[in-house]
């Protein structure tokens, strides 16, 4: 999986929009959206929120963890746990960066929450590279790899499964003899 299907994945994470148009509900096979009443709140899948953002048709309201202080706290505690923290969504990276692309008027602080997220976003995938570094050092079979995103997965996913690949035909090569006797059984 590729960082486009991951983010078409995040796309399909319901935002909340107030429209400034009217329209009955709409039935689509993911389920149906509506009604649509100006002023009032309405929830949507984000790429809907992206396509009404685009043509002037809404006004997105960010998630409430889309807030600088909350960030903050969740940044702050990334940093000190050695472990990976619960992220606010599945999709945070993803979401943030279609809604700061498209939405960024209707969010107060884009520009700090972009730089929180960014922080946050580093400090993960430093503790995955640690993580991954000692891994590989003590040549373990399995990984828990818990509160990790998609996104986050695939970042060091391909990586890390060709140097265990490495590693495997190593080892093989090292001990020749012994790799042969077990096959014999």
């Amino acid at each position: 999986m590729d960082s486009a299907e991951v983010e078409f994945l995040a796309e399909k994470e319901m935002v909340t929009i107030i429209p400034n148009f009217s329209l009955d509900k709409i039935y689509l096979i993911g389920g149906d959206l509506g009604p649509f009443n100006p002023g009032l709140p309405v929830e949507v899948p984000l790429w809907l929120a992206m396509n009404l953002k685009q043509r002037q048709k809404c006004r997105v309201i960010p998630p409430e963890w889309m807030d600088v202080e909350k960030l903050e706290e969740m940044r702050d505690q990334e940093r000190k746990e050695e472990t990976f923290t619960p992220m606010p969504s599945p999709y945070y990276m993803e979401l943030t960066k279609l809604l700061l692309n498209h939405a960024s008027d209707n969010i107060p602080k884009a520009d700090e929450i972009r730089t929180l997220i960014k922080d946050m976003w580093d400090t993960r995938i430093a503790k995955l590279r640690v993580s991954a570094d000692s891994f590989v050092k003590q040549q373990e079979a399995h990984a828990k790899l818990d509160n990790l995103t998609l996104m986050e997965i695939n970042t060091t996913g391909a990586f890390l499964t060709e140097a265990l690949n490495h590693m495997y035909k190593l080892r093989t090569n090292l001990h020749p003899a012994q790799s042969a006797q077990s096959q014999d059984f």
